[in-house]
């Protein structure tokens, strides 16, 4: 993955450095080129701690019983996570806050997020003291599969971690203020701490404890490092001071106040997006119960694919769709003007995800299971567990591109105030995405599965006293097709509204032509250096893979090659 992948809509343009006695040196950004860059920058930093976390976590626990529990466990408080933070406040209170600042309300503006998050700090608290004290009937709802012993863990790991959820709801609050204010960096970098917490914990008590005391070790530094993340935001809201003088946080003030029409405006967007958000969940926790009932390792094996899988995602979908979202909200003008600001905006940022989640998709088809073996094949996670993960992560890889893609135009509809399109959509596509998944899964689990890997002349795994088959495949793979049905409907309804948003029929033939002669490089890297260290030789393939995609995207004379070059120049 390339750092590069975040060019935004042309070149770099910054503004002069904020003067800022007193508080942190942040640089303002005057316009929106950069923004992507530095979302996806932050992101790029803590995902490469996310797997080395990950890869650190794999050498303690591998595909046990104590990862399955522990897995199981922090998606369960993520459900809070997931429901009121991030995605929510991007969808419903960045537009606002974001209009007010555009036209001057500051001081509205900071009442309008002191009464946010209050009320958000409010009902995260209830909802964590419910999970808290419901923990054992959420098990029986989330993972009913396990067994007793590990059904236990899991409770225990829950209610230690459901109080980390709820400062990360806070701590999307400042992702919100600090992204409306175009500080994209440090809220995307924050999660950093949170790894850094939690690699602490495995390295420092790993050696020490089991596989069942190092995980209620390892939930008790998430908590800490929740903390950590939503800390270091707080100094770039109440200290770092804006072009007029006064701290961002000058004029917050935190009160209980549902009279404010803005606030009201906020939380009319809030309802379907937080209803949104959780049919997306429902749809997470749906592929959590099959996975339980698949077969020991099938919960763990499937959250290492989604760590390489959510990256792209991360890097080139939310990068980019975080950065548009404040742009888009701020659009004024006649609606024609509005539409072709929005048309513009969603076409660059289609191009740009592509020219990056395509090799993505490329490289985890063909070099995928090199790059599983070098991130997590180590103490307790053996060969066989990595060509599981890897198959996984191709079944991944089907709905790649519609997620991205799908998150830029969502975006563009909470720009246009609307938040009941895409929930109408999400809809279907946890509806299909449940249909599908038992379609595929269970059938998969038993000898098909080995019929298919014959015909496809890949490798059989064989784990002693495991027998996964490729039903976990099943559901990546329906999740993929479920996913792209979603962004049809998503691109149908939004060019109806603003006209059409279409690539050049000729753009993704040649990012694919390129993607796939890079692959074949990588895959030639990966049979003929031998450095004789796992990270080396990755980075070997990945030097080839991105040389050769880079150089003859140049040749293919694709603006976004150029792009890059001047950047990494």
């Amino acid at each position: 993955m390339k750092l590069g992948a975040m060019e935004a809509q042309g070149n770099d343009e910054t503004g002069p450095r904020s003067v800022n006695p007193g508080g942190p040196a942040v640089r303002a950004y005057s316009a929106p080129r950069a923004s992507a860059f530095w979302v996806g920058a932050g992101i790029f930093l803590s995902r490469i701690a996310g797997l080395v976390r990950e890869s650190v976590f794999a050498h303690y626990f591998g595909n046990s019983r104590a990862a399955d529990a522990f897995k199981a466990a922090i998606r369960i408080p993520n459900l809070l996570q997931n429901m009121l933070g991030e995605g929510v406040l991007s969808a419903s209170f960045i537009p606002v806050y974001s209009r007010l600042l555009a036209e001057g309300k500051e001081e509205l503006a900071g009442r309008v997020a002191g009464i946010v998050a209050s009320l958000l700090a409010l009902v995260a608290s209830i909802v964590v003291l419910i999970g808290i004290l419901m923990a054992p009937a959420l098990m029986g709802i989330l993972a009913p599969g396990f067994p007793a012993e590990v059904r236990d863990l899991t409770i225990e790991l829950v209610r230690i971690m459901f109080p980390g959820a709820g400062i990360f709801v806070m701590s999307a609050w400042c992702l919100g203020i600090l992204n409306s204010h175009r500080l994209f960096f440090v809220s995307y970098v924050a999660p950093v701490l949170w790894n850094v917490a939690m690699i602490g914990t495995l390295l420092g008590f790993g050696h020490w404890h089991s596989q069942d005391s190092l995980a209620v070790l390892l939930a008790w530094g998430s908590v800490v490092g929740a903390l950590l993340q939503f800390g270091i935001q707080l100094p770039f809201i109440y200290l770092r001071k804006t072009a007029e003088g006064p701290a961002i946080g000058a004029a917050i003030v935190l009160a209980i106040d549902t009279t404010l029409a803005p606030v009201r405006q906020v939380f009319r967007s809030l309802g379907p997006v937080v209803v949104s958000r959780g049919v997306v969940q429902l749809s997470a926790y749906i592929d959590g119960v099959i996975a339980s009932l698949l077969g020991a390792g099938a919960v763990a094996s499937l959250s290492y694919a989604q760590i390489l899988y959510l990256l792209p995602i991360s890097l080139f979908g939310m990068s980019v769709a975080a950065a548009e979202l404040p742009e888009m909200s701020r659009a004024t003008g006649a609606a024609d003007e509005i539409h072709g600001q929005l048309r513009t905006r969603l076409i660059k940022g289609k191009r740009n995800i592509a020219f990056y989640v395509i090799p993505s998709i490329a490289g985890f088809l063909i070099l995928g299971r090199h790059i599983v073996a070098a991130l997590f094949q180590t103490g307790h996670f053996t060969a066989q567990d990595t060509l599981w993960v890897w198959y996984i992560l191709m079944g991944s890889t089907v709905g790649l591109l519609a997620a991205t893609w799908g998150r830029l135009y969502s975006s563009a509809f909470y720009a246009l105030r609307d938040t009941r399109t895409p929930l109408y959509f999400a809809i279907i596509r946890v509806t299909l995405t449940a249909g599908l998944g038992l379609l595929f899964a269970f059938p998969l689990r038993g000898e098909l599965s080995y019929v298919l890997l014959n015909l496809m002349r890949l490798p059989k795994p064989a784990l002693p006293g495991i027998d996964l088959g490729l039903g976990v495949v099943g559901l990546t793979f329906s999740a993929g097709l479920s996913g792209w049905i979603e962004f049809l409907l998503l691109r149908w309804a939004l060019q109806k509204r603003i006209g059409s948003t279409a690539l050049p029929d000729h753009y993704p033939s040649k990012i694919w032509a390129a993607a796939l002669c890079a692959s074949g490089a990588g895959w030639g890297a990966a049979h003929f250096v031998h450095l004789h260290f796992r990270w080396a030789d990755l980075g070997a393939i990945l030097a080839a893979f991105g040389v050769v995609y880079v150089g003859l995207a140049l040749a293919a004379g694709i603006p976004e090659a150029r792009s890059l070059l001047r950047r990494g120049r």
